[in-house]
């Protein structure tokens, strides 16, 4: 299919492939079946060659791609201990890798943002680590750069929490599609 595409999309240098293949009939009558039979072998080759890729799981590639910063507070083994752990919070997200139960409570695109609210959760207490994580949801990334540019521009402890607790509740609107009505 790939080939078809290719082909229908360069005509012109479709052309010239059957005007070299029609002179090589033409003039060396002798060579013509071998090299027919190589260019047809090879376009073969080169269809399976391509279908494989068509068909691989492999990453996701998209322009909406963005690195983010993911704010964690802490891992667990059960997801009750997770919860009963995370009720001091009026809003955080968990994801599950190997049978475990990730907590993030802030969300940023800024690694000085990130730093920023690590530095806060930290007066207030809580031990925070940073990660970096792949989001591909452009309406996310271009609210997420909104509250950026507000977090940058702020200082104030009660700011960088209610910060922290729209954009977690904007990630759960927009990625994890659990929007509030």
């Amino acid at each position: 299919m790939c080939l078809i595409i290719y082909i229908e999309a360069n005509n012109r240098h479709l052309f010239i492939l059957f005007t070299v293949i029609l002179f090589l009939f033409i003039s060396m009558k002798k060579y013509s079946m071998p090299i027919l039979l190589s260019l047809i072998i090879g376009i073969l080759m080169a269809y399976f060659i391509i279908n494989q890729y068509e068909c691989y799981d492999g990453i996701t590639v998209s322009k909406f791609a963005s690195k983010i910063y993911f704010i964690q507070s802490g891992v667990y083994s059960k997801k009750e201990n997770m919860l009963e752990a995370m009720g001091k919070f009026s809003n955080y997200i968990y994801s599950i890798e190997d049978n475990l139960f990730y907590s993030y409570i802030g969300i940023t695109s800024s690694k000085e943002n990130a730093l920023k609210i690590q530095e806060y959760y930290k007066k207030i207490g809580y031990s925070t680590i940073i990660k970096e994580k792949i989001v591909d949801n452009s309406e996310f990334s271009d609210v997420l750069s909104q509250y950026d540019e507000i977090l940058s521009k702020t200082s104030d402890d009660e700011s960088i929490k209610v910060i922290c607790s729209q954009v977690i509740s904007r990630y759960e609107e927009y990625v994890n599609g659990k929007r509030k009505d």
